[in-house]
């Protein structure tokens, strides 16, 4: 289940349709279909199918829901991804819900982590951290 996922690698070679850069703030529900790359401030749950890549200095307060995410920086809320990468300059405060997930040596995870293959419910392995 913690294996390298190739699913994850993919998603840095997509091209990025949604850049919201350092030093903005939006506030409110960011829907979308495509990659977002965050490097600024999202206030509010972020809902998008391809993916979403957050920056170094990126933070996300509220829920992510994604195919596929890289963390570089902080979220404070709750992850749903299928794949999930937390880089060593990633912060996730919040509850984790995954098919498959990389945690760098030096990334801070504070929340529940729940596992499962798709189809597969019992294989479900639940971590508290």
């Amino acid at each position: 289940m913690f294996k390298k996922n190739n699913q994850i690698k993919d998603l840095n070679q997509q091209e990025i349709s949604t850049l919201i850069g350092l030093g903005f703030t939006i506030t409110g529900e960011l829907k979308g279909k495509a990659v977002v790359r965050i490097d600024g401030t999202v206030i509010g749950n972020v809902n998008v199918e391809g993916g979403v890549v957050l920056g170094e200095k990126g933070m996300i307060k509220g829920d992510i829901q994604t195919g596929s995410a890289i963390i570089y920086g902080t979220v404070n809320g709750n992850v749903k991804a299928q794949n999930l990468e937390i880089k060593k300059t990633g912060r996730v405060n919040g509850d984790i819900k995954t098919e498959a997930i990389e945690i760098e040596l030096g990334a801070q995870y504070n929340g529940k982590l729940e596992m499962h293959q798709s189809g597969k419910t019992e294989d479900k392995v639940a971590v508290k951290a």
